[in-house]
């Protein structure tokens, strides 16, 4: 796999991990049927925020730590 590939990847799961997120938000404050389910209702807003979670925090870092890498290369090759 290529990086422009499994950069494309991760940010597909980071997008989808921030839908979560907000879906999770809206069930949980602006859905009444969620309400009413109670305590079946809050579990499920929670796993959509904790799976979004799951999605989107790892694939940050690892951008991150790529991005970083690219820009040191950058900086080496301008420096030779």
């Amino acid at each position: 796999m290529t990086n422009d590939r499994l950069i494309l990847l991760l940010k597909v799961c980071i997008s989808a991990g921030v839908c979560l997120i907000l879906l999770g938000i809206y069930l949980h404050n602006f859905n009444e049927t969620v309400e009413a389910m109670g305590v079946k209702g809050i579990i499920i807003s929670a796993l959509c925020v904790a799976l979004g979670m799951v999605l989107s925090l790892p694939t940050k870092m690892y951008l991150t730590f790529l991005l970083m890498r690219r820009e040191a290369n950058k900086q080496d090759g301008a420096k030779s």
